[in-house]
């Protein structure tokens, strides 16, 4: 993890570049494409609007996960803070939603990033493949791997269970 920051302070690594620490690997996340954007774009407004004074809602940005682990989620609801995580990174304790959105990442994210966030004990985790139109989510983390995994009916809305009441429209998560 310090090796990895030093060289982002450096410019070693491209301020632009969509990169993550994952198991003390520096992995290229690539581009995302337009339905991989409108996801996120869409569950970032269901999460803002219901999130108020709730929790803190993460945008593609950085959870410390470990000395060896750094990614970059697409969405995260976090424990609220009045600091908005000024001081330092969320941690794993922080995190009480995590939302990775995939493409041409699924295999990668199924593999690598579903088992890593099982391990760090993140309560949930969605994974949405825009190509396949399938949802999963895993909760209950248990010896480094998630006890529950369903896929939702994707013709009900789905309630977020960080922030009770709040219901996500799944259909809209494809278009």
């Amino acid at each position: 993890m310090d090796d990895y920051s030093r060289m982002a302070e450096l410019g070693i690594l491209d301020e632009e570049a969509r990169v993550e620490l994952i198991d003390g690997e520096i992995i290229d996340m690539g581009r995302p494409n337009s339905p991989h954007a409108a996801t996120v774009n869409y569950l970032t407004e269901v999460f803002v609007s219901a999130a108020a004074r709730r929790a803190t809602v993460l945008v593609q940005n950085p959870v410390r996960l470990s000395k060896f682990s750094e990614p970059q989620p697409d969405l995260a609801l976090l424990r609220r803070r009045d600091d908005f995580y000024r001081e330092r990174h969320p941690e794993s304790d922080d995190v009480l939603l995590v939302v990775e959105v995939a493409a041409a990442s699924l295999r990668f994210d199924r593999s690598k990033k579903v088992p890593l966030y099982a391990r760090q004990g993140i309560p949930e985790m969605w994974l949405v493949d825009v190509n396949g139109r399938r949802f999963v989510r895993y909760r209950a983390p248990q010896q480094g791997a998630y006890a529950l995994v369903d896929e939702p009916d994707l013709g009900a809305p789905l309630e977020v269970s960080a922030l009770a009441g709040v219901l996500v429209e799944l259909p809209r998560l494809f278009g």
